[in-house]
Protein backbone atom coordinates (compact mmCIF):
# COMPACT_ATOMS: atom_id res chain seq x y z
CA UNK A 1 0.00 0.00 0.00
CA UNK A 2 1.18 3.41 -0.94
CA UNK A 3 -0.89 6.08 0.88
CA UNK A 4 0.08 10.15 0.19
CA UNK A 5 1.61 10.79 3.69
CA UNK A 6 4.73 13.01 3.26
CA UNK A 7 4.62 16.39 1.47
CA UNK A 8 7.29 16.78 -1.10
CA UNK A 9 8.86 20.86 -1.36
CA UNK A 10 6.60 23.14 -3.56
CA UNK A 11 8.20 25.26 -6.33
CA UNK A 12 6.84 28.55 -6.19
CA UNK A 13 5.25 29.69 -9.29
CA UNK A 14 6.33 32.15 -11.46
CA UNK A 15 3.98 34.78 -11.83
CA UNK A 16 2.89 36.61 -15.24
CA UNK A 17 0.60 38.97 -16.23
CA UNK A 18 -1.56 36.30 -17.60
CA UNK A 19 -1.59 33.84 -14.28
CA UNK A 20 -1.08 36.07 -11.79
CA UNK A 21 -4.90 36.33 -11.15
CA UNK A 22 -4.95 32.07 -11.14
CA UNK A 23 -2.55 32.09 -8.13
CA UNK A 24 -4.48 34.83 -6.06
CA UNK A 25 -7.60 32.79 -6.37
CA UNK A 26 -5.69 29.87 -5.40
CA UNK A 27 -4.40 31.88 -2.05
CA UNK A 28 -8.33 32.04 -1.42
CA UNK A 29 -9.26 28.94 -2.11
CA UNK A 30 -10.66 28.88 -5.55
CA UNK A 31 -9.56 27.48 -8.57
CA UNK A 32 -10.15 30.53 -11.54
CA UNK A 33 -10.22 29.22 -15.42
CA UNK A 34 -10.76 31.11 -18.37
CA UNK A 35 -13.87 31.14 -20.37
CA UNK A 36 -13.98 32.22 -24.02
CA UNK A 37 -17.41 34.16 -24.77
CA UNK A 38 -16.75 34.13 -28.43
CA UNK A 39 -16.81 29.95 -28.31
CA UNK A 40 -17.76 29.13 -24.76
CA UNK A 41 -14.94 26.83 -23.70
CA UNK A 42 -12.92 26.70 -20.81
CA UNK A 43 -9.25 26.06 -20.91
CA UNK A 44 -6.39 25.69 -18.60
CA UNK A 45 -3.59 26.64 -18.41
CA UNK A 46 -4.30 30.23 -17.72
CA UNK A 47 -4.19 32.55 -21.30
CA UNK A 48 -5.83 35.60 -22.19
CA UNK A 49 -6.27 34.21 -26.04
CA UNK A 50 -8.21 31.44 -26.40
CA UNK A 51 -6.39 28.33 -28.13
CA UNK A 52 -9.93 26.90 -29.27
CA UNK A 53 -10.81 29.96 -31.83
CA UNK A 54 -7.71 32.20 -30.61
CA UNK A 55 -10.32 35.04 -30.03
CA UNK A 56 -8.90 37.47 -26.84
CA UNK A 57 -12.56 37.70 -25.69
CA UNK A 58 -12.02 35.54 -22.58
CA UNK A 59 -13.04 36.16 -18.94
CA UNK A 60 -11.81 34.29 -15.69
CA UNK A 61 -14.91 32.26 -14.09
CA UNK A 62 -14.59 30.12 -10.49
CA UNK A 63 -14.48 26.08 -11.13
CA UNK A 64 -16.07 24.12 -8.06
CA UNK A 65 -13.27 21.59 -9.32
CA UNK A 66 -15.00 19.03 -10.19
CA UNK A 67 -13.57 16.33 -12.42
CA UNK A 68 -11.94 12.58 -13.20
CA UNK A 69 -8.83 11.07 -13.94
CA UNK A 70 -8.13 10.80 -17.35
CA UNK A 71 -4.66 9.42 -16.84
CA UNK A 72 -2.22 8.91 -14.16
CA UNK A 73 1.40 8.30 -12.99
CA UNK A 74 2.65 7.24 -9.72
CA UNK A 75 6.59 8.07 -8.35
CA UNK A 76 7.29 5.27 -6.09
CA UNK A 77 11.40 5.64 -6.67
CA UNK A 78 10.94 9.41 -5.63
CA UNK A 79 12.40 10.67 -1.50
CA UNK A 80 8.53 11.04 -1.33
CA UNK A 81 5.93 9.08 -3.54
CA UNK A 82 3.53 11.52 -5.53
CA UNK A 83 1.01 10.81 -8.44
CA UNK A 84 0.55 13.38 -11.01
CA UNK A 85 -2.78 13.07 -13.21
CA UNK A 86 -3.94 15.01 -15.97
CA UNK A 87 -7.63 15.65 -14.32
CA UNK A 88 -10.88 15.86 -16.75
CA UNK A 89 -12.70 19.13 -15.21
CA UNK A 90 -16.48 19.01 -15.58
CA UNK A 91 -16.20 22.24 -17.39
CA UNK A 92 -14.95 20.34 -20.47
CA UNK A 93 -11.03 20.91 -19.98
CA UNK A 94 -7.95 19.19 -18.68
CA UNK A 95 -5.61 20.15 -16.08
CA UNK A 96 -2.37 18.72 -14.78
CA UNK A 97 -2.35 18.18 -11.22
CA UNK A 98 -1.31 15.74 -8.21
CA UNK A 99 -3.34 13.64 -6.36
CA UNK A 100 -3.20 13.78 -3.01
CA UNK A 101 -5.21 11.99 0.10
CA UNK A 102 -5.15 8.89 -1.00
CA UNK A 103 -3.73 5.35 -1.41
CA UNK A 104 -1.95 5.02 -4.72
CA UNK A 105 -2.69 1.74 -5.63
CA UNK A 106 -6.54 2.52 -5.59
CA UNK A 107 -6.27 4.86 -8.33
CA UNK A 108 -7.98 4.20 -11.45
CA UNK A 109 -8.94 5.83 -14.99
CA UNK A 110 -12.26 7.73 -14.24
CA UNK A 111 -12.16 7.87 -10.83
CA UNK A 112 -14.20 11.31 -9.51
CA UNK A 113 -11.88 13.82 -7.88
CA UNK A 114 -12.39 16.92 -5.96
CA UNK A 115 -10.24 20.18 -5.52
CA UNK A 116 -8.46 20.87 -2.66
CA UNK A 117 -5.78 23.28 -1.83
CA UNK A 118 -2.24 22.51 -1.07
CA UNK A 119 -0.59 25.73 1.17
CA UNK A 120 2.80 26.83 0.78
CA UNK A 121 5.02 30.16 1.90
CA UNK A 122 2.94 32.63 0.15
CA UNK A 123 0.41 30.39 -1.76
CA UNK A 124 -1.55 27.86 -2.36
CA UNK A 125 -1.37 24.99 -5.36
CA UNK A 126 -4.46 23.07 -6.34
CA UNK A 127 -4.54 19.53 -6.37
CA UNK A 128 -7.31 16.67 -6.50
CA UNK A 129 -8.23 13.83 -4.15
CA UNK A 130 -10.67 11.07 -5.15
CA UNK A 131 -14.26 11.49 -3.98
CA UNK A 132 -14.37 8.23 -2.16
CA UNK A 133 -11.83 5.68 -1.89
Amino acid sequence: MSKSTAIRDIMLPTLSPETEYFWAAAREGRLALRYCNACQHYHYYPRSICPHCFSDQTEWRDSPGKGEIYSFSVMRRAPVPYSVAYIALDEGTMMLSNIVNCDFDLLRIGQRVRLQFLPFEGGALPVFEPDEQ
